[in-house]
């Protein structure tokens, strides 16, 4: 993006509503994403054009936002990044987020913070959050190093995950068994050598799930879509018709299969080029047929328990990166929550993706993808469909359509006010 353009947009940016005709401009050739603006007579423009609604990739958001080469959005014009969406999305910031609000909560003696000792299958007796135990054990290497040391010495049969914090779709991942491999890595990546590391050498290494619930054998994950219009007031909202990602060989721990991603990986970036990916379903299971299939397997109030934690995990994420998040009007975020779910029903957080994928691999997932788009702007738009930076993001029960509220502020405040009133 040209700064000339990025300044002359601030200047020239048009705030007049009687051009009724949506101007909109995309980063990505995604044609889900497209084909739904152009449907709804929407005009396609360039980043450098006077646009109304950007949808944009990460880097070009947080250039318009850059203090020294952005601008001044005017109130006709949103975007669909928070400026350091970063907070919530780079696997180590996340974890350092989510620790420090524990802590917070734990030094105001609050209840959420509340502790209980429990017992691993080693025999181990370690402290852990009754309330917020959602995320794996996690290291960030190589600040964590040290204390990985000591926990690895505690329970060394432990198996742990590998991930690069600025990579995505699998890429840079490894398991972990023996502390010997992480050394060997270690040496073969040559990082820990250096005495200045950039933030794209940075790792984590989370304690892996290594009991997964399975069906048909098979290792998933969840996707689950979640719409933040707002950190402060916090307004977020869940699509109720997400999926799960399967991998396309059955679970295996035996030590010759440690290293085949195809058995251990949900992407789909990854499990298509496996033998076994079928091409028809994509490896894809919508949640709603999770949860029938739960409630017929576990029953309907394990099931329903499973749900609502995973709405738990997802506001307190998110309430964790609240008063970092550069909360702009201007802004909207659709987050691509990864979690999984181990044989005791309980979920883990993996990671929050910024930028999920809008690409279809199947029918159904193109339909699934074209009604988030859809149903996604219904609400971040004001009832005329203008985008107006002004509104006060209030959607009605209609334009909620699939999306369900998991958190308002804003409401909770105002009923809160009304009752003291009465």
């Amino acid at each position: 993006m040209k700064q000339n353009s990025v300044y002359s947009l601030g200047m020239y940016g048009r705030t007049n509503r009687d051009r009724k005709q949506v101007r909109f401009c995309a980063d990505f050739d995604k044609s889900i994403v497209i084909n739904s603006f152009l449907r709804r007579g929407w005009r396609e423009v360039t980043p450098e054009a006077d646009w109304n609604i950007y949808w944009s990739n990460t880097a070009n958001c947080r250039s318009i936002f850059n203090l020294e080469t952005g601008y001044r959005l005017q109130d006709n014009q949103i975007i669909n990044h928070f400026p350091n969406h970063y907070e919530l999305v780079r696997k180590d910031l996340l974890v350092k987020n989510i620790r420090r609000y524990r802590k917070e909560l734990e030094r105001e003696n609050n209840p959420l913070a509340e502790k209980t000792q429990i017992k691993l299958p080693d025999g181990q007796v370690v402290s852990r959050y009754l309330y917020l135990d959602f995320i794996p054990t996690t290291y960030i290497l190589p600040t964590d190093y040290n204390l990985f040391l000591e926990e690895y010495r505690k329970s060394p049969q432990t198996m742990y995950i590998l991930k690069p914090c600025a990579k995505s779709q699998g890429a840079g991942i490894c398991l972990i068994n023996k502390l010997s491999k992480l050394k060997k890595w270690s040496r073969e990546s040559k990082k820990y050598l250096q005495h200045q590391l950039t933030s794209k050498d940075m790792y984590v290494l989370s304690r892996y799930i290594d009991n997964p619930l399975l069906i048909g054998g098979k290792k998933f994950d969840l996707r689950i879509y979640v719409l933040v219009t707002s950190f402060r007031p916090l307004k977020a909202y869940m699509y109720r018709n997400g999926f799960c990602r399967f991998c396309s060989l059955k679970y295996d721990t035996s030590l010759t299969e440690l290293d085949n991603i195809f058995v251990h990986l949900t992407n789909v970036s990854v499990q298509k080029y496996g033998e076994e990916y079928n091409e028809h379903h994509g490896g894809k299971l919508g949640i709603q047929n999770l949860k029938l299939y739960l409630e017929g397997t576990r029953g309907r109030e394990v099931t329903q328990r499973l749900f609502e934690d995973m709405q738990w995990l997802i506001v307190h994420s998110l309430k964790a990166v609240a008063p970092v998040m550069a909360n702009d009007r201007h802004c909207f975020e659709c987050y691509g929550y990864d979690i999984i779910i181990d044989d005791n029903l309980k979920p883990w957080l993996i990671e929050v993706n910024a930028s999920p994928s809008m690409t279809a691999t199947t029918i159904n997932d193109r339909i699934l993808k074209y009604n988030l788009v859809e149903n996604l702007l219904s609400i971040v738009l004001p009832p005329d469909g203008f985008p107006d930076a002004r509104w006060n993001k209030i959607p009605s029960a209609e334009a909620l359509g699939d999306f369900e509220t998991l958190i308002d502020e804003d409401l909770m405040y105002k009923e809160s006010s009304d009752e003291k009133k009465l």
